[in-house]
């Protein structure tokens, strides 16, 4: 119910009904929404009320506009917590099931900040990894991968596309210890577009992983895009 005499304002009430039947799953992903005249007849109230609560909870990822056919609930995003999981760990752990698609596999040669990140000099070998990391067979992120060669020996296509920390922990016995992450806003390119099936200039996030060893080595250095639309991350701090 609305209460008109709340000192709440009414598009707010309207929004966390709203959101309150997502959450319960009373509406579920994919299911249209009741029209804004018919929320503003049920309520009493003005059509531009009902329009604002709309368009709030579509900037909050909670509804998406579909032209010519009306408002529906978005597929609601995963949440994952910053920490030094891999993909595949994270995704199983919410009851989905992970896939890859490998876009490219190929041993280059280290140039730059690639090979300052890895600790090797310019011109090392690397493998150069790039695959599409989905989830219940969705796109949730283009992932780039680089590794030393003499550090990660008898890698191959196979093999990445499934864990990679796994093959470096169990199968070559390496100990992986700690990871820093860098986040930043950007927008899908024509490329990122394409694979992660989105529009292009789609608002993602950019992800740049260090990670290494217990004993101080790099392990790999990776870029990830990941869909705005499907992805949250969540970090626990702690003052002090």
């Amino acid at each position: 119910m609305i209460d008109k005499y709340s000192p709440l304002p009414i598009y707010y009430q309207i929004e966390e009904a709203i959101k309150g039947r997502i959450e319960k799953g009373e509406l579920q992903e994919g299911e249209m929404i009741p029209s804004e005249r018919e929320y503003a007849e049920t309520y009493g109230i003005s059509r531009m009320t009902v329009r604002q609560a709309i368009t709030n909870l579509v900037n909050d990822g909670y509804l998406t506009r579909r032209k010519g056919k009306g408002t529906f609930v978005a597929n609601q995003k995963i949440e994952q917590k910053l920490g030094l999981t891999s993909f595949t760990e994270d995704m199983k752990a919410r009851g989905l099931k992970p896939s890859t698609k490998l876009i490219d596999f190929q041993i280059s040669e280290a140039r730059g900040k690639i090979a300052a990140g890895l600790g090797i000099h310019p011109g090392d070998e690397i493998y150069e990894i790039q695959r599409v990391r989905l989830a219940d067979n969705i796109p949730m992120a283009l992932e780039t991968t680089y590794l030393a060669a003499d550090l990660v020996k008898g890698l191959n296509q196979r093999i990445v596309q499934g864990s990679l920390y796994q093959f470096v922990e169990e199968e070559l016995g390496l100990n992986i210890d700690y990871a820093t992450q860098e986040l930043e806003a950007s927008v899908a390119r024509e490329t990122e577009s394409e694979v992660l099936r989105i529009a292009k200039g789609t608002p993602v996030l950019l992800i740049r992983r260090y990670t290494y060893l217990k004993d101080g080595r790099p392990l790999e250095l990776v870029q990830s895009i990941y869909r705005g639309d499907r992805y949250k991350f969540i970090i626990d701090m702690q003052r002090g």
